[in-house]
């Protein structure tokens, strides 16, 4: 029980960067959708995002589950380990860098940049700070000091978005009644390259934040070690490109299949603009992953390790499902973080939540490969749902545009998530409450049966209906599987 509040503190410390990041960065959707001069530019934003996201996992060689796994092995010195992650990764992070900046001018027409040369330079400079930042990241968590973790992530976001406001409302209205106290530095027709500067100057700063855990130590380029560490991150870094690919092959791939450049540009955005709205899904998972992963490494040799993860499982399915309903139940209230001219693809809002839930378990049901240093199963689930995305996107895309982007995401991670399971039983069996699990996606369903039904022709009463269900699930749960004296706050408010 330690253990899982354990993991459950750090879970909450952990997500408070990335949850309460993501969730600024939401807001930051109305700005962009409202601000931006159409939805094509907003799905030149999706589409640059997407490729970035793509790069870093490359850049990044599956380094983080590297450093974990042999910094906690008895006969590393986690150090030696660390200098030499740090010292891998800075050379590739450097090498990107430069290459993409002298092929910068060969790159930005065919990527749909137009003459916007620049957006390479700034994209690749980004990319390549990020990547290396990610192993003293890797070593926050390693040394289990999240508040720092969180605290850094905090400072880019909050300097991200204080300067997102800067270039796109204060400037601007700066521009119309005093153009020349401005004039020097700042152009209106220059929208998404803002963006993009504000990024650059915020990562440079979280950067510098980083500094303290480079120094203080000998760096050591241990030539075996690495080879050790490039041995079994390797099939994690292929795992990784499929994976992320998987999530972002639709959006780097939508420009290609749609004939009309501008019309592709247009769709994307609208598409862009959607899966924002499902993106606490994606910031439940990320933060659940910054604490599982090293709660993981750190309790394989327990005698009660198999039960722990079984518990992590259902509670993780139990949250996602309580998430599922609550975005659905609202949406007629959360809509409105995009602009009206973004509303009809609102649509791919619940298939996106389903595969980022069904990406969640897949990620959870993936440490047996990883404990069982069988890193090459990841490779083979992850090359298989790639390969399924970009088949499904190329087939479907053009008839049936974005819709079929989310379902080919979906339709991937099911596949993935059910192979896993079923081998991963045959290598590191987990006796996982099949029937519990089982019953709250029963509940989850019916209940969302019930809010399909039902239409009340009205949004106050709509929302009380739907808040009337969503507190069905709540009560189950918290009588069932969370009662409230074993949360220790309430234990500790009672006892006062």
């Amino acid at each position: 029980m330690m253990s899982m509040k354990k993991l459950a503190k750090d879970t909450v410390i952990y997500g408070l960067s990335s949850i309460l990041g993501k969730f600024l960065n939401w807001c930051l959707v109305p700005l962009y959708t409202r601000q931006l001069g159409s939805t094509a530019e907003y799905g030149m934003v999706t589409n640059m995002y997407s490729w970035t996201a793509l790069i870093l996992v490359i850049l990044t060689f599956g380094m983080e589950t590297g450093f974990f796994r042999f910094a906690n092995k008895s006969d590393k010195n986690p150090i030696t380990v660390y200098s030499t992650s740090v010292l891998f990764i800075g050379a590739l992070s450097l090498l990107f860098a430069g290459s993409s900046i002298l092929l910068a001018p060969m790159l930005a027409a065919p990527l749909g940049y137009g003459n916007h040369t620049e957006y390479i330079f700034l994209l690749a400079i980004i990319v390549s700070i990020d990547a290396f930042s990610a192993i003293p990241f890797a070593y926050l968590r390693y040394k289990n000091r999240p508040i720092r973790f969180a605290s850094i992530k905090m400072l880019f976001i909050i300097l991200f978005i204080a300067l997102n406001l800067f270039f796109l409302i204060f400037c601007p209205a700066i521009h119309k009644s005093h153009p020349e106290w401005i004039s020097w530095f700042y152009r209106p027709d220059y929208g998404v390259g803002y963006i993009l500067i504000s990024n650059l100057i915020a990562t440079a700063v979280m950067m510098m934040a980083l500094i303290p855990e480079l120094l203080g130590f000998k760096y050591v380029l241990d030539k075996s070690l690495l080879k050790e560490l490039v041995k079994y991150s390797f099939p994690l870094l292929i795992l990784g490109i499929a994976g992320i690919f998987n999530q972002v092959a639709d959006k780097i791939l939508f420009p290609f299949l749609i004939p009309n450049e501008k019309t592709a540009m247009e769709q994307l955005g609208v598409y862009g603009a959607n899966f924002k709205i499902a993106v606490v899904m994606v910031m439940f998972t990320q933060a659940f992953r910054f604490a599982y992963e090293p709660f993981v490494f750190s309790k394989q040799k327990g005698a009660d390790s198999k039960k722990l993860y079984a518990d992590a499982m259902k509670y993780f399915i139990i949250a996602s499902c309580l998430i599922y309903l609550g975005i659905m139940f609202y949406m007629d209230l959360l809509k409105y973080i995009i602009a009206p001219d973004y509303f009809e693809g609102l649509r791919v809002v619940p298939i996106v939540m389903i595969g980022q839930f069904l990406f969640g378990v897949y990620f959870n049901l993936s440490f047996w490969y990883k404990l069982t240093d069988e890193t090459k199963y990841g490779a083979y689930f992850s090359v298989l749902a790639c390969v399924l995305t970009i088949l499904l996107n190329v087939l479907f895309v053009p008839k049936y545009g974005y819709i079929a982007c989310a379902w080919a995401s979906l339709i991937s991670y099911l596949i993935i998530t059910i192979m896993s399971y079923f081998i991963g039983q045959k290598h590191y069996p987990v006796q996982y409450d099949l029937k519990r699990i089982g019953l709250y996606t029963l509940i989850t369903l019916g209940l969302y049966a019930a809010y399909m039904l039902v239409d009340l022709q009205s949004i106050p009463l709509n929302m009380a209906y739907r808040t009337l269900l969503i507190s069905v699930f709540i009560y189950y749960m918290i009588k069932n599987d969370m009662p409230l004296n074993q949360i220790p706050l309430v234990n500790k408010l009672v006892k006062q």
